[in-house]
């Protein structure tokens, strides 16, 4: 008789790392939101007319590339580091040190977008920009790639790169 070994199968790791993912970043979530103190905070309501809004009268940097990854799936329903609750429509964008609320231009695929900066990250490696799912779809943006940006030239002195 063959005995049996006590460790866990394949399927049950990944069901365990994913959990702990998730719980990681849900605790991340909450201590972004704790050190920013709910500051910041916009409406949720990041549609294309408050996009066209936004680039009405601004004046923006000359477009630039950098590196781009989107999120969401995992974070629906948690609030941002800048106070607003992220849903799969939200349109936004995650950079780690422009003011939140900084307007944004996009361009890639040939379509473009503006949007405000509601989060921080992205937390992988050599990318400037974290796209919500709202903003990707808009751009026709899949995994990740380079995008064109432009800060508008109201905040471009905090944006270091």
């Amino acid at each position: 008789m063959k005995l049996g070994r006590n460790r866990p199968g394949r399927k049950d790791q990944t069901r365990f790392a994913l959990a702990l993912a998730s719980s990681v970043l849900v605790l991340w979530a909450g201590a972004a939101q704790a050190a920013t103190g709910g500051l910041g905070a916009t409406d949720g309501s990041s549609t294309a007319a408050a996009q066209s809004q936004a680039s009405e009268g601004t004046a923006f940097t000359p477009m630039r590339w950098a590196g781009a990854t989107w999120y969401g799936p995992g974070l629906y329903g948690n609030q941002t580091a800048c106070g607003q609750v992220l849903r799969p429509a939200t349109v936004g964008v995650a950079h780690r040190s422009l003011p939140c609320g900084t307007p944004v231009k996009f361009a890639y695929g040939g379509r473009q977008i503006v949007t405000k900066v509601i989060d921080r990250g992205p937390y992988a490696a050599g990318k400037t920009w974290d796209l919500t799912n709202g903003a990707r779809r808009a751009l026709g943006f899949e995994g990740t790639d380079r995008v064109l940006y432009a800060v508008a030239l109201s905040h471009a002195r905090s944006d270091r790169r």
